[in-house]
């Protein structure tokens, strides 16, 4: 009986550490795939933001970020460089679209997922993006009022707004060395929960 007993909880720890996962194949790992591939797209965009030779290429990079996040479903969505492409066009956003449309991460979620990548409640859509355009819209060198917007990916949008109105090279790339902070806090809410 204890020998049954020690084997079957040998098995059992063994499940608990191996099998027991996951497997690739399960709901849970086909829904995680969408975010991670689009986390992947916004460490690449602002790598190439932060990496860039002249302004174009920065705000293109910048513009991929800002279209990557919100979708085509939030104002503002589309060719914003002027360059005649729409940099990180995608049909659906990370985020949830100004008027309800689903976004890729959905409440309800995981604490630390609410917390720092929904930043609380999306039962007003339009008013969280309309939030965010404001705080573009009052920023300055001196006032930074994205700190308190309590989505991160909402702020990764805030500073790719500013990098695509900044007047230089150095200016946007600092714009986005604080995006890429958010896109990893991101990243670290979405993976640790």
């Amino acid at each position: 009986m204890i020998s049954m007993l020690s084997t079957g909880l040998t098995g059992l720890t063994l499940c608990l550490l191996t099998a027991c996962a996951a497997p690739q194949g399960s709901d849970r790992a086909k829904k995680a795939e969408p975010v991670q591939d689009r986390l992947n797209q916004l460490h690449a965009a602002t790598d190439r933001w932060e990496r860039a030779g002249d302004l174009d290429s920065a705000q293109e990079a910048a513009e991929a970020v800002r279209n990557l996040v919100t979708g085509p479903d939030v104002t503002g969505y589309g060719d914003l460089d002027g360059n005649g492409r729409t940099g990180g066009a995608s049909t659906i956003g990370l985020l949830p679209g100004e008027h309800g449309q689903p976004g890729l991460v959905r409440s309800p979620a995981p604490d630390c997922v609410e917390r720092d990548v929904l930043g609380g409640s999306w039962a007003d859509p339009s008013a969280r993006w309309a939030e965010l355009r404001a705080r573009v819209a009052a920023w300055t060198a001196t006032d930074n009022t994205f700190p308190t917007l309590p989505s991160h990916p909402q702020r990764v949008v805030g500073w790719a707004s500013l990098a695509l109105a900044a007047p230089d090279l150095e200016r946007a790339q600092e714009y986005a060395g604080h995006a890429q902070l958010h896109v990893r806090i991101t990243e670290e809410a979405l993976q640790g929960c």
